[in-house]
């Protein structure tokens, strides 16, 4: 069944306020499929060609046992992931199959580009802030790069991806990631088209 409006929250979202924006393919580089489908395949942790919930939410509680964060922040980020995928298109019930999950992104990230342009709140800051408040480990309202490796940790990616991360995250280059850092990183790397100098972020392992 293709997705639409009847069964993807970004078209919803999109539909509802008359924009009519419709994926295809051809738009999509091949660097960025092939990055997109190692991400899928990451998180496909029974290898059925389907995205679940459980298995979204293997990952914020992975990262709890690695943090020193409190039960309610926990929570947060745990509530964070749940509502980020489900506007990715990960059904409750059905999951996302993996022939639908490039579609999902990309009409996630014109839903975000909606969001934007009415100033709205954008499902990436949510998602990016939440990490961030579990992540700030000393709690001095910033990230630095130990921190960072935590998370690296957490969603198996190589620790030294800290480093890259961090060298293209740290824009104001103060040595500590703020959270409009976190947030345009992710943006740029997720959901804006294919730019090559982002290849490194993560160590190439996406």
């Amino acid at each position: 069944m293709p997705l639409d409006e009847t069964n993807n929250e970004s078209y919803r979202y999109l539909r509802s306020v008359g924009n009519k924006w419709q994926f295809n393919v051809e738009d999509v580089h091949p660097k960025m499929l092939e990055r997109l489908y190692k991400r899928f395949d990451t998180f496909d942790l029974d290898t059925d060609g389907k995205m679940n919930m459980d298995e979204i939410m293997y990952w914020p509680d992975r990262m709890r046992q690695l943090v020193n964060a409190t039960d309610e922040q926990v929570e947060k980020m745990r509530s964070a992931v749940y509502t980020f995928f489900f506007n990715k298109g990960v059904d409750p019930v059905n999951g996302l199959k993996r022939e639908d999950w490039v579609e999902a992104n990309r009409v996630f990230a014109e839903a975000e580009r909606e969001r934007e342009r009415r100033g709205e709140a954008s499902m990436i800051a949510l998602l990016s802030n939440a990490y961030y408040d579990v992540l700030d480990d000393d709690g001095d309202g910033t990230v630095d790069v130990e921190e960072l490796k935590t998370m690296m940790k957490a969603f198996d990616v190589p620790q030294e991806a800290a480093y890259t991360f961090f060298q293209k995250a740290d824009t104001d280059k103060t040595g500590k990631l703020e959270r409009p850092e976190l947030v345009h990183l992710f943006r740029k790397f997720w959901m804006e088209p294919y730019d090559p100098q982002w290849d490194g972020v993560y160590a190439y392992k996406y």
